[in-house]
């Protein structure tokens, strides 16, 4: 899918952020829904829609396929279904900045884990003291500790994330373009259809409810993802992963202005901890101009 015109007139750094923003106030928008057709439903809105656009626009076909590609690309499928759902449980019962904070985990441990330098266990530490301060950082039960579902919901998320980034090497290297995602989202639909009836009931019918679902599926998957397909082709992946560092920040900012959410000095702290261990892994991996560009720049659903 590509995005063309005066796209290619705007610096790619600007491209991404302005996806960076579109997928968290995306995520927001989809906060205001849950009360209507739960996160459950929500999602399924979301993974319909992105399903469709990316049937239209690419066309897989199964034919000739093997049983084995076939599996790669359903079980990518679950944990994209699984990632998006247990996020959204999540941010029902914790703020947004939080929790993608928490989130963030998943593909920071892909990244360290991937790598042999000594330095990294010093960004280890950081995004684990990070977390461990949010989320243990207030006695439980007090004022502003966090909800502990929520938190195991949000690390689960980023458990899936992880899943999801290894698993999308795989299938970007068996599918061509988006196929393999196209598919993987139709499975990823499916799978959520009976919780995202159960949760959604009636109010999948309704015409607000739906809109605002489309929505959410162009601001937190459609758009982003086309933006930062461009912007890839023309920067280092280490630039790109030092930029999506601030995704924590960009989503305490959308849970603030769209949803009133509070941010609290510590809840400050624990996030920059994050975002700095984020970075610096980025930096570190920053060796050669020639750096290999990742192939899904975000979970997509």
């Amino acid at each position: 899918m590509r995005v063309r015109g005066q796209t290619s007139l705007v610096p790619p750094q600007a491209l991404i952020l302005i996806g960076i923003g579109s997928v968290q106030f995306g995520a927001a928008l989809a906060a205001k829904l849950f009360d209507r057709a739960g996160p459950a439903g929500v999602v399924l809105m979301r993974l319909a829609f992105a399903a469709l656009v990316l049937l239209a626009l690419t066309r897989p076909t199964l034919r000739g396929r093997s049983r084995r590609e076939l599996l790669t690309a359903a079980g990518f499928g679950l944990v994209l279904g699984a990632m998006n759902w247990s996020f959204y449980e999540a941010i029902q019962l914790l703020p947004l900045g939080p929790a993608v904070t928490i989130e963030f985990a998943g593909p920071l441990a892909v990244a360290i884990l991937g790598s042999r330098r000594l330095l990294d266990l010093l960004w280890v530490a950081l995004a684990g003291g990070g977390v461990v301060l949010l989320a243990f950082g207030h006695p439980s039960g007090s004022a502003h500790s966090l909800n502990p579902r929520g938190i195991l919901l949000a690390l689960l998320a980023g458990t899936f994330w992880a899943s999801y980034i290894l698993l999308s090497q795989r299938v970007g290297s068996k599918f061509a373009g988006l196929q393999g995602l196209a598919i993987a989202l139709s499975v990823a639909a499916v799978a959520l259809l009976p919780a995202g009836l159960i949760q959604g009931g009636r109010a999948l019918l309704d015409p607000a409810v739906l809109g605002g679902g489309l929505l959410v599926a162009l601001l937190s998957s459609l758009i982003p993802y086309s933006l930062e397909l461009i912007a890839l082709r023309r920067i280092r992946a280490a630039t790109f992963g030092l930029l999506m560092s601030l995704e924590p920040a960009v989503a305490a900012l959308a849970g603030m202005l769209l949803l009133g959410q509070q941010l609290r000095l510590r809840t400050v702290t624990a996030l920059v901890m994050v975002v700095v261990a984020s970075a610096g892994t980025s930096l570190q991996g920053d060796r050669s101009a020639a750096e290999p560009l990742p192939e899904e720049p975000r979970p997509l659903g």
